[in-house]
């Protein structure tokens, strides 16, 4: 007898055909079965197989230890303390660049800081694609001396004026709070490239960015009180703050929080780089650690010397002190979970707001959703799908990789189409998963539509169109895509990882509770199962208009704007600067 599945998207080669597998089997309603063996799909053994002695299991994990120890953040007196001079240095940032949701956190949490009156002050790198004609830049330095690698290197510092002149299309052109003063450090030699990153010199460049603000800094004689790094491109700052800047009397009294907003990229490099930064006497800092014994990693460097190390989600906290998320980093974290701390991203709520979008159809909030479904004939008519306000509609807007969990999708997607749906796909990516998105559109041009493209216009027609939006990352260190769609009423499938998991609740049909829909498996053989299941459990409450008209409610009225965030991170700052103070007597102490 042979088991029998649905048949994995990446099996429909263009020109193909399956002896289980035919146009006319295809129809809607019919889920084609094919024999495991003759497919190379992965199968499950039979049960007469399964050995009769269980497998051990792997050491018991000490909750504790993998649970971040750090002491609770008291918001409440934070936010009646002082206001504070915070320095944000970051490699991107909305709307001057932007290449992931780190530029939407650089592009909003300043201003939210700035709305509790705190002098924020944002430094970027000057790519060639940020124009200062475009962006009105005005020069404040030239020819400033940055040491680097044992001598100096000339830099510029142009800076924004407090409320740039952006595109109607741009992030940050108006409204309170968005006078807050972006700087940029310019060289033609380092930082004047097309893309951010991907040069063999990055290590280079974001050192000398790094110093150059730091140097500015100095130059203007404003001392900081925080400086808040954000990802590797600006760890090796914690670093300096404990060894070069560390008697200087603009930063000897800074503290350093450095956010972690996605650990598997941690800029790795050579010996070469720590005598570039003017660190060399240090040498490698984790000998004992196999993979890094040889290797400068900066991510951890920026975990081992900031006072305070956060990311952007609680459960992300707790995920990265694991072997399965932490990147070989886990053992450093855990040593420093007492200073370890997750905080959710927030939303820009005046830019993502359904009652004054220009970019959908119809204008409407939590309390006049019968205007919503205009937004979704819109886009069906857009994306040239049959227009039926009955056909749940289910969107995507990612990155197509790995990451994302598209290799999960692949194992269930004709199933899942078959269950009569449309799916709506905004993304680039991978060329494996462009393809696979192409070939399901080909075999249902009637219910899939793909576009290969990632911008905001489409982004918010999405939103405001589809019933639901699927999101089966592999890891999700907040992601802002849910929360996003909740904002605009399409409910969430998701992943429980990460900020996933703290911002998604189970949608509970008998207490009416819950905001959207979430799968986990243990073995990550059933995960694309699961996957299924909660599509179709979805697509079950979709059926019962009431309930899900409550449900839309509940995820529109959802608060995750930046404000709520914003006083955490206050909080977090009042936290790092205690710390500091606490650590510069034991500094001198060890001398």
């Amino acid at each position: 007898m042979s088991h029998t599945l649905p048949l994995a998207l990446s099996a429909l080669t263009p020109g193909s055909s399956s002896p289980a597998l035919s146009r006319s089997s295809l129809s809607r309603g019919a889920v084609a079965p094919f024999t495991l063996a003759a497919s190379g799909f992965p199968a499950y053994p039979t049960a007469s197989r399964l050995p009769l002695v269980p497998a051990l299991a792997g050491p018991p994990k000490d909750a504790d230890e993998l649970t971040p120890a750090a002491v609770p953040l008291d918001v409440e007196a934070a936010l009646h303390g002082e206001p504070l001079r915070i320095m944000v240095v970051a490699s991107e940032g909305v709307p001057f660049v932007k290449t992931g949701g780190l530029a939407d956190v650089i592009g909003a949490l300043p201003r939210a800081l700035r709305r509790l009156g705190h002098d924020v002050r944002v430094f970027l790198p000057r790519y060639s694609s940020i124009d200062p004609v475009r962006w009105q830049l005005e020069t404040v330095a030239t020819g400033l001396c940055v040491p680097m690698d044992q001598s100096t290197e000339p830099v510029d510092v142009l800076r924004a004026p407090a409320a740039p002149a952006a595109p109607a299309t741009a992030s940050g052109s108006d409204g309170p709070g968005r006078d807050v003063p972006f700087y940029f450090i310019d060289s033609a030699h380092y930082l004047q490239r097309e893309k951010p990153y991907g040069y063999p010199d990055d290590g280079e460049r974001f050192i000398l960015f790094c110093r150059g603000a730091l140097e500015y800094a100095r130059s203007v004689g404003w001392a900081p009180d925080i400086i808040h790094c954000h990802d590797w491109h600006t760890a090796i700052i914690p670093n300096w703050t404990r060894t070069i800047y560390r008697d200087d009397p603009c930063f000897k009294d800074s503290a350093t929080v450095f956010t972690i907003h996605n650990l598997a990229y941690q800029g790795i490099f050579g010996y070469r780089i720590l005598e570039v930064a003017g660190v060399a006497q240090e040498g490698f800092l984790f000998p004992e650690v196999p993979e890094f014994a040889n290797v400068v990693d900066l991510m951890g460097r920026g975990i081992l010397f900031s006072d305070v190390v956060s990311t952007v989600s609680p459960r992300y906290a707790r995920e990265i002190l694991t072997s399965d998320f932490g990147e070989r980093l886990d053992p450093i974290l855990r040593e420093r979970r007492d200073h370890l701390y997750g905080i959710l991203n927030g939303v820009d709520t005046e830019e993502f707001d359904p009652a004054t979008d220009p970019h959908i159809a119809r204008n409407y909030d939590a309390f006049s959703l019968d205007d919503r479904p205009a937004n979704k004939r819109a886009l069906q008519q857009q994306m040239r799908l049959p227009v039926d306000e009955s056909i749940p509609l289910i969107g995507i807007i990612s990155r197509l990789t790995d990451q994302k969990g598209f290799d999960l999708l692949d194992q269930v997607a004709i199933p899942l189409i078959e269950q009569g749906i449309q799916l709506v796909v905004a993304g680039t990516g991978d060329q494996h998963y462009h393809t696979m998105f192409q070939r399901l559109a080909a075999r249902y041009p009637t219910q899939v539509s793909i576009n290969l493209t990632f911008g905001q216009e489409i982004s918010q027609r999405i939103y405001a169109g589809s019933d639901m939006i699927l999101m089966p990352s592999r890891f999700e260190p907040c992601g802002l895509t849910q929360m996003l769609a909740m904002r605009y009423g399409s409910i969430p499938i998701v992943h429980a990882v990460g900020g996933l998991a703290d911002t998604v609740q189970e949608f509970d049909p008998a207490a009416n509770s819950g905001n959207g829909f979430r799968f986990a498996s243990p073995d990550a053989f059933q995960l694309p199962f699961h996957l299924f299941a909660a599509v179709v459990r979805a697509l079950e409450a979709y059926r019962f208009p009431d309930p899900w008209r409550d449900l839309m409610q509940r995820a529109m009225l959802a608060d995750y704007s930046w404000d709520a965030s914003a006083e955490q991170y206050v909080a977090l700052y009042r936290r790092a600067h205690e710390l500091h103070q606490l650590g510069k007597p034991r500094a001198a102490a060890a001398e």
